[in-house]
């Protein structure tokens, strides 16, 4: 991938805890995302008390991320997706805020980037949600796209995600298939706030281990991160100690890859970017593919027919995939040496989740039982997208009868307090 120099800014609302950086793209070379581009920022002096500025006589477009656009996972991923849509995409500008804490702090920089006049404004973390709300009613003219939650306005201010409960699915078979394999039985999650979106992709992953090693077990730690190397790091290595063969983390550093690169017959499973999973220790990385997503968007609202509401998509757009099985990647050591009925099952089920033949509704069909013995979702049923992306009984207006406050049957974590 490539390595991008940047220029820096800062807020104009500074406040002494956090530094906000800026950049805009220009020309390069090299691919992303297994497709050809040709733009990457150009370097700039650093340190200016400004926001980035917009271009004249183009459509201006804004990211605000929660790290850094080098960040090996999550906002990495965000960033190509930004070099994507600069390169496929004519007639537009582009800059991004990184590093932007969530709460007052991102409301500071919303209201900022709002101020200079950018047409279209993208939050890049769950946090970002209230104060994008707060922000879109004050600048009715502007377009604000929240990257997970799941608030709207339905008129300038909506969220949009993709299912990567699929990939997350897809990546427990792989862990249980593995474990199995190996003899072993305990696997283990890092997973970052209890929010719905956790529990449902860790869900979504115990229901894939379950599915290529019934016996298999999944133990989950909360970190309370979405990025700290160190807290990562420490949280994989105790549910290394504690006996997990496979760990999985739900943040953004390769953290569980590296710390089973520091022993003998383990194995990690990395998320958010492709470019994460690098060492052999590492199975796979389910990781999101934005470009496509983000060019979808930006041409809807230049054309005037974006539907400011909540937007999930599916494997099929091209918006996700899982390291080692999309076109051009080969299987990690880990997995190339698994039973190959449990890769059959794997690849078939990528096949049919691309094809648009299987999706988050299908993971999540009864029936599914609680780890307390209860039945969350009864044979024949299945959740429906309000049930994904909150927790029972939902917001007004957009209530769900199940919900995501449950673990399934084979994690032996106890649900935390909301």
């Amino acid at each position: 991938m490539r390595k991008k120099s940047l220029w820096l800014v800062i807020s104009l609302m500074l406040i002494a805890a956090f530094v906000f950086t800026a950049c805009q793209p220009a020309p390069a070379e090299e691919p992303m995302g297994g497709e050809e581009t040709s733009q990457e920022p150009a370097a700039a002096e650093e340190g200016g008390l400004q926001i980035p500025e917009i271009e004249e006589g183009k459509f201006n477009v804004a990211f605000v991320m929660l790290s850094t656009h080098d960040d090996g996972g999550w906002s990495q991923a965000q960033y190509d997706g930004i070099v994507y849509l600069n390169d496929q995409v004519d007639g537009i500008h582009t800059a991004y805020v990184e590093s932007v804490a969530e709460g007052a702090d991102s409301e500071q920089v919303f209201r900022a980037l709002s101020r200079k006049g950018f047409d279209l404004i993208f939050g890049g973390s769950f946090g970002y949600m209230d104060s994008m709300e707060v922000v879109a009613e004050e600048f009715p003219e502007i377009g604000y796209v929240h990257i997970s939650g799941y608030k709207s306005n339905m008129t300038n201010f909506g969220n949009m995600f993709g299912e990567m409960e699929v990939m997350k699915y897809l990546a427990g078979m792989l862990a249980g298939s593995r474990a199995k394999a190996d003899g072993e039985t305990v696997i283990g999650g890092m997973a970052t706030f209890p929010i719905p979106e956790e529990f449902r992709l860790f869900n979504a992953y115990a229901l894939g281990i379950q599915k290529t090693c019934p016996e298999c077990t999944l133990d989950i730690r909360w970190i309370n991160t979405w990025h700290d190397p160190i807290i990562e790091r420490e949280g994989a290595d105790s549910l290394f100690d504690a006996g997990a063969h496979v760990v999985m983390t739900g943040a953004d550093t390769p953290a569980s890859a590296l710390a089973a690169a520091d022993r003998e017959g383990v194995y990690g499973i990395t998320y958010d970017w492709s470019g994460s999973c690098t060492v052999p220790e590492c199975l796979t990385a389910p990781y999101w593919n934005w470009g496509p997503v983000f060019v979808g968007i930006v041409e809807d609202v230049m054309a005037g027919s974006y539907e400011y509401g909540w937007q999930y998509f599916d494997a099929s757009s091209g918006g996700l995939g899982i390291y080692g099985f999309m076109d051009g990647q080969e299987l990690q050591p880990g997995v190339a040496s698994l039973p190959e009925e449990d890769l059959q099952m794997v690849k078939d089920t990528l096949a049919a989740a691309l094809a648009g033949d299987f999706n988050r509704f299908d993971v999540f069909a009864g029936p599914i039982i609680d780890n307390q013995g209860n039945v969350v979702v009864p044979d024949g049923e299945r959740m429906q997208q309000a049930d994904i992306d909150q927790f029972a009984p939902g917001a007004p207006g957009l209530e769900c009868e199940y919900g995501m406050y449950w673990w399934n049957e084979n994690v032996t974590a106890e649900l935390p307090e909301l």
